[in-house]
């Protein structure tokens, strides 16, 4: 295979063409004049003949090199035609992130603001993962929960929370400080479907795992399980980064002492094997930065104290 002159010699000849002029030349492509000169003559050597007369009062094209600069010329331009066409688009548009639904309303959202005033350029796109096909790619970054090992996805860890019952605060007719896990039998427990780590998880590693409640319901989301818990029709299980919020609020009360660490957690995740969105990285950084100082400055007063698994 013959080899080709690099694309900066082209480049430095197809202007110098234009203005028949090196000074005009490197001044337009922010090179010395000098510089401008070695590559043309680099150029002339590798091709082995003279593209321009070197004239006392300028620049003049030789025969081959008013042959070759029609070529060069073309072929450059379809060159920027088609990494625009290709990449100038992906550059351009907004940035497609899919989420969990109850991270992006509980800790994503009220957060935004910030990223959109730092990065007011760049144009978001949120969808829910409700419905997760774990093969599916389409999403420039994507926001999941679980224990982080999707194949074909690298991963990036953004909680660390624990398992703590929540209701509304008029749920029980009791002093917060007299109530017990075992009242959950006269309970309905809001279950959502699709976490590993659920009410029976929550029941066995606090010692309470021949407990049976009275009543059940079945949710295919946490938000909608914490709604109902707000409205007091039962106790959902919260993530502790989850449900600060509506804590801090008194929306939601913790009536119980009993945590437990979850070995699953959210993570920002991006597939494997794909061209990256050029502001991916902004939000990326963005985010894992907003968890750094979340856990540096600790989530809130639960989080804090110590656990208590008896």
């Amino acid at each position: 295979m013959k080899r080709l002159p690099p694309l900066n010699w082209l480049r430095a000849f197809e202007v110098s063409a234009l203005y028949l002029n090196f000074t005009q030349a490197a001044s337009e492509l922010n090179l010395t004049q000098s510089a401008i000169s070695q590559q043309i003559k680099a150029l002339e050597s590798q091709l082995g003949v003279a593209l321009f007369k070197r004239l006392p009062r300028g620049l003049e094209l030789t025969e081959a090199g008013k042959a070759y600069i029609p070529v060069v010329h073309e072929s450059i331009e379809r060159l920027v035609v088609a990494t625009d066409e290709l990449f100038g688009q992906n550059r351009n548009r907004a940035l497609n992130i899919r989420v969990n639904l109850v991270f992006f309303t509980t800790w994503l959202a009220p957060r935004l603001g910030d990223f959109r005033l730092q990065y007011p350029g760049i144009d978001l796109r949120f969808s829910s993962n409700i419905w997760l096909d774990e093969q599916q790619k389409d999403a420039d970054l994507e926001i999941r929960y679980g224990q982080g090992n999707w194949r074909g996805f690298k991963s990036h860890r953004l909680s660390y929370d624990e398992l703590i019952p929540v209701c509304s605060p008029s749920y029980f007719n009791a002093p917060v400080a007299t109530l017990e896990p075992r009242l959950l039998e006269q309970c309905t427990l809001l279950h959502v479907i699709g976490y590993k780590e659920g009410w029976g998880h929550w029941l066995t590693k606090t010692g309470y795992s021949g407990l049976k409640a009275a009543q059940g319901i079945q949710l295919d989301t946490l938000i909608s399980a914490l709604e109902l818990a707000v409205l007091g029709q039962g106790v959902a299980l919260g993530r502790t980064s989850l449900v600060k919020e509506l804590l801090q609020s008194g929306r939601l009360i913790a009536p119980f002492n009993q945590r437990v660490a979850t070995d699953e957690a959210f993570y920002l995740t991006r597939p494997d094997n794909q061209y990256g969105h050029p502001n991916a990285d902004t939000f990326c950084t963005w985010l894992t930065d907003e968890v750094t100082c979340e856990l540096a400055v600790g989530s809130n007063s639960i989080n804090s104290e110590p656990s208590n698994n008896e």
